[in-house]
């Protein structure tokens, strides 16, 4: 019973190792991720700083600021 329990075990990290070289990125992937990142960074900066978007936010802070406690 102690060989197939062993016999198990030593599958079972095999299978682990071999599933975990292939869990990565590699560097073309990363670059890719990286680009599309900035690229959202971008369009989300320039929707915030827009003047439309700029005023609704600043009508926010200023509700709030003169709510009653």
């Amino acid at each position: 019973m102690y060989k197939a329990v062993q016999t198990r075990m030593r599958a079972l990290v095999c299978r682990m190792r071999a599933a975990r070289r292939d869990a990565g990125m590699v560097t073309s992937e990363y670059a890719m991720g990286i680009v599309a990142a900035v690229a959202f960074a971008v369009v989300l900066y320039k929707v915030v700083t827009s003047g439309q978007v700029s005023a609704q936010l600043q009508d926010i802070v200023k509700q709030a600021l003169d709510a009653r406690m």
